[in-house]
């Protein structure tokens, strides 16, 4: 169980380490989150261990690792948990006080991880599965979690509108479909330009509420390292709160019928998904009838993981732990990281940080991706080409879709790796509205959702899954769907703090579009086999 505590083991993190070269060319690189050698110490923390071990995925034959020696590009120093300080890093804030940093980064090492090792090994096997088309990745959640708006009543819906999208993409593909919230973490967010300019002011960029404040002064907006010790435990609180109602019974699948919110109950979209649940409730009970239990663990409980951006390089390191049952590095602020579209060059800090530890990771692409690059990135943060380390996340709009995204699969096949694909249609259709907000428009995230199964059943590889920014709560921030959002309805309950989301009508409208090319592949994959 993926919010479930394993059997744990106890084992000492180790003090930051760096080689000579790696300390001297640190300070001068990035000098304001320098730690100095030995003044952290050793500290025990408890980690999972794995709940079974399971196989590895069979690869098919027709997929080979690759064998390419790493490139020039490749750093082939060993690896350190600070060896990124010796790297440029790109989007990270100044803090004005440097020992206030030091002390709040000595207290997060401290503190006990909030996800286990076990955990992300586990969710790793299921990507792996997402890669072969044996199963499909959901991953949703807030553009960015406040600190304002951290109440148990938004997590249960967020949680609540993901298991009503994941019964109806399992109930149409018929593939297990693996749960993975924007969510316990996902505070902080690059920024496009380091500053903001209104009448006449100018200040600092709001970051995320991990980093600074959104109110527009001057004191809001200074870096406040204190905001990671509250951000570190709002993340502790929400997957608290997330374990219970992943195996508390709240998920269990005889409550599919009770899962629908308050005001998707009289749509279109909560007609169809009522219809749904009791044709899943009908199952469950002829199952019953037949005399086959619905007492078993998976009836009852649900996996769910956690993940975030990797973007606020100090907090990350900070919760980095040395893992006794494998030995590996994990990041254990949350399950999977991905990696953006402005930090992952390949000299960068982030990529540097990211290939050490053991985490299944992401990589977001635009369409200004070069395939070849793609290709050298996964080399240098899978060099092992082990299956479910790497979720490609695709976010390019439909027409660039249709264009990039065949270069691409075709590079990473050419090269041997194994990878997931998956879409994020979200953050390649913002525009503005007449109104001056940011919104993105429901037709053109339904197009590129369409254009990336489009591309995959042209080149012959699996759409493993898709990344959405949505949330449980009743919002106008996307236009059109089917309760449709006007331009004039943005302004009634625009909550975001960064992008627009989906709300939960639009997100389960969206599930069931996905559903049915799911189940369309699902069918013509048995016509192809002679079923």
């Amino acid at each position: 169980m993926a919010v479930a505590a394993h059997n744990s083991l106890l084992l000492n993190k180790p003090t930051f380490i760096s080689n000579a070269s790696s300390s001297s060319s640190s300070s001068s690189v990035n000098p304001i989150f320098s730690v100095k050698s030995g003044s952290v110490r050793p500290i025990s923390a408890i980690h999972s261990a794995d709940a079974s071990n399971p196989k590895t995925p069979i690869v098919p034959t027709a997929v080979s690792p690759a064998v390419s020696a790493p490139t020039a590009a490749v750093d082939t120093k060993k690896w350190a948990l600070d060896s990124w300080k010796s790297k440029k890093a790109l989007q990270l804030p100044e803090y004005p006080n440097r020992d206030e940093l030091e002390s709040v980064l000595r207290t997060l090492d401290a503190f006990p991880p909030i996800v286990f090792a076990g955990e992300a090994r586990n969710l790793e096997l299921k990507l792996a599965e997402a890669a072969m088309g044996n199963a499909f990745l959901l991953q949703g959640g807030d553009c960015a979690e406040s600190f304002k708006e951290f109440n148990a009543n938004n997590i249960r819906d967020t949680f609540r509108i993901l298991l009503q999208m994941g019964a109806v993409l399992m109930f149409g593909g018929q593939l297990p479909v693996i749960k993975v919230g924007r969510m316990a973490g996902q505070f902080a967010k690059p920024r496009s330009d380091p500053f903001e300019e209104k009448n006449g002011v100018k200040l600092p960029s709001y970051r995320g509420d991990n980093v600074n404040g959104d109110a527009f002064d001057e004191k809001s907006r200074i870096p406040d390292p204190q905001r990671m010790i509250r951000a570190y435990c709002q993340s502790a609180a929400t997957l608290n709160l997330l374990r219970a109602f992943a195996t508390g019974g709240y998920a269990a699948m005889q409550r599919v019928t009770q899962w629908n919110l308050d005001f998707t109950e009289h749509s279109e979209q909560g007609d169809r998904y009522r219809e749904l649940a009791h044709r899943v409730d009908e199952a469950l009970g002829f199952m019953q009838a037949a005399g086959l239990t619905l007492d078993h663990p998976v009836m009852k409980t649900t996996d769910f993981w956690t993940s975030h951006e990797c973007l606020l390089l100090p907090y990350e390191q900070s919760l980095t732990r040395l893992d006794s049952t494998s030995g590996l590095f994990y990041d254990c602020s949350a399950h999977f990281l991905w990696v953006g579209e402005r930090t992952r060059r390949l000299d960068g800090a982030h990529v540097e940080f990211l290939r050490g530890i053991a985490n299944p990771l992401g990589i977001k692409v635009s369409d200004k991706m070069d395939p070849n690059e793609l290709v050298e990135l996964i080399q240098i943060l899978n060099p092992e080409n082990k299956p479910g380390r790497i979720t490609i996340i695709t976010r390019m709009g439909a027409e660039n879709m249709r264009v990039k995204l065949p270069h691409l699969i075709r590079a990473v096949r050419r090269g041997g790796h194994i990878v997931t694909w998956v879409s994020d249609p979200m953050h390649g259709n913002t525009i503005k509205a007449p109104c001056g907000l940011k919104t993105r428009p429901f037709d053109s995230i339904r197009a590129e959702v369409r254009a990336f199964f489009d591309v995959h059943e042209q080149e012959g590889s699996h759409p493993g899954g898709v990344h959405l920014e949505m949330t449980g709560q009743n919002v106008t921030e996307c236009i059109g769907g089917s309760r449709t959002v006007t331009f004039d309805d943005l302004s009634s309950r625009y909550h975001t703090h960064c992008d627009p989301r989906l709300n939960a009508s639009q997100s389960l409208e969206l599930a069931f579009i996905i559903a049915e090319r799911l189940r369309k592949r699902r069918l013509g994959s048995r016509t192809t086999l002679g079923y």
